[in-house]
């Protein structure tokens, strides 16, 4: 049993490990160099000889017109004699007459052969290299330029032969020196590179190690930031806000499945008893008294699995809204019907025709949930307001129970948030309306707060923004705020 496994370790340790980036990345730059290196060299060698053979050619005309004009202005005997002064080392110059013989030369050697089968008529110029001069005894390479000229009745030919030698030694110097130079700076640059990526690569490690050793039981480990003012602070600083979005997460999960079983156990607690109760009563009496009871935590219990769900689409991205034209003194006027017919309180309303872009049916969710809470707190009376502002069109429920403490306002859209403790949960539901009424607001791109009226009523004001036809309401996933998410009051 034991013999695949060993024989699956032996095929992973036979498995040629993968080159690691630090040994790619030098390799890559070495080769990258390299092949700079080469391309560049083939071209300063090519633009090198190029260089020194247009100037080699270019001395070379000079040369033969300065000849011509001292045939021009003296005789063939004043212009033997210029050649043979000013003659260079590595420079033939002869004189050729219409006849082929040297009619002068700037060399003994060259005085008995021409140089070259050139005879370019006067005015014109010709050029050749050639290999060797073999008349002269000279095997080096030789560019040879001829250039015809009349001089009275006769024509000339004027031929300059330079030797290449001196630029091809330059040439093959240059090159020798680049073939010499190019493996150390290859090795500068191998080691540089191996260098600088090993201290990056250093850099990385180190964060690898550090994320590696925060879990699920340690999210508050945080890695070091390096001050390097580079990808690699980035590098840090986004893992630390990952790395506290998970922990605000987990933290934020743990307290909802806390606060979840802590509600789910009271209506579970009450019909376990009540069943049990019920079911030891031989004569079925009992199952007439508890029905009403287990009825009503049976509801409670449905609601409550009803509210969770919804958030739970709202953290899940699951949330979504329609976006239509909403006339939302509608919605308010049928909400405030609703609760009329059952409140026991006065409610009054004063409504402006307003219209909004937005889901009715959510809208309606919203105002439901903030009506329900004021129901429950208020003392005698309930007033609702609707008019538009610069801000928008903004719905205010009064109610003239006690203020939300101003310490609390925020704190009451968190997830089964209750001020009053002391309160039955029986009488006070799931503690997620306000919870949900944010996230659908948060939805719609509008606010619901928590404030004090001008009679020092208790008042929630709820926000829509100014309709924009170019600017429709999301309709996605619409996950809640952190300072948005959760509860009823």
């Amino acid at each position: 049993m034991d013999k695949p496994a060993s024989t699956a370790a032996s095929g992973r340790s036979r498995r040629r490990p993968s080159w690691g980036l630090r040994k790619r990345s030098t390799a890559a730059a070495v080769a990258v160099v390299a092949f700079a290196l080469l391309i560049g060299g083939i071209i300063w060698i090519a633009l090198l000889q190029s260089t020194l053979t247009a100037s080699l050619d270019t001395a070379s005309l000079r040369k033969a017109q300065n000849v011509i004009v001292e045939l021009a202005d003296h005789e063939v005997e004043d212009a033997a004699e210029y050649i043979r002064q000013t003659g260079d080392a590595g420079q033939y110059v002869q004189i050729i007459d219409a006849s082929g013989h040297v009619a002068a030369a700037s060399d003994p050697k060259a005085e008995q052969v021409p140089l070259t089968g050139l005879r370019p008529t006067p005015g014109q110029t010709q050029a050749q290299d050639v290999s060797s001069l073999p008349n002269i005894g000279n095997d080096d390479d030789f560019h040879v330029v001829a250039a015809g000229v009349q001089v009275g009745s006769a024509p000339y030919t004027v031929v300059v032969a330079s030797s290449v030698q001196v630029q091809s030694d330059t040439v093959i110097t240059v090159a020798w020196f680049l073939l010499a130079a190019t493996p150390l700076l290859l090795a500068i640059v191998a080691v540089s590179v191996w260098l600088l990526v090993g201290r990056s690569l250093k850099q990385v490690e180190r964060i690898r190690g550090q994320v590696a050793r925060i879990n699920a039981d340690h999210l508050d480990g945080r890695v070091d930031v390096p001050r390097t003012n580079d990808e690699l602070e980035a590098l840090a600083l986004t893992m630390n806000m990952m790395l506290e979005r998970l922990q605000a997460s987990d933290r934020e999960q743990r307290r909802f499945v806390s606060d979840a079983s802590h509600e789910l156990r009271s209506p579970l607690a009450t019909l376990s008893a009540g069943v049990e109760i019920a079911a030891a009563d031989p004569s079925g009496a009992m199952w007439t008294q508890m029905k009403d009871v287990l009825a009503g935590e049976t509801d409670r219990m449905r609601y409550l699995v009803e509210d969770l769900l919804t958030l739970a689409k709202a953290n899940d991205g699951g949330f979504t809204i329609e976006d239509a034209e909403v006339d939302l003194d509608d919605v308010v006027d049928q909400e405030i019907r609703r609760l009329r017919s059952a409140s026991r309180h006065q409610v009054t309303a004063e409504i402006t025709p307003v219209r909004i872009r937005g889901d009715a049916r959510r809208i309606g969710q919203v105002l439901r949930n903030v009506l329900d809470n004021a129901e429950r707190h208020a003392l005698s009376r309930i007033r609702v307001a609707l008019r538009t502002t610069d801000a928008g069109a903004v719905i205010t429920v009064d109610n003239d129970g006690d203020p939300v403490p101003e310490a609390d306002r925020a704190r009451i859209f968190e997830r089964f948030v209750r001020l009053d403790e002391s309160r039955s949960r029986e009488g006070g539901g799931s503690g997620l309306g306000l919870a949900i009424a944010a996230g659908i607001m948060s939805a719609h791109r509008g606010t619901i707060l928590a404030a004090e009226g001008p009679a020092g009523e208790c008042r929630f004001e709820i926000t829509f923004p100014v309709p924009d036809p170019a600017a429709p309401v999301k309709n996605e996933g619409a996950e809640l705020a952190p300072a948005q998410e959760s509860g009823r009051r």
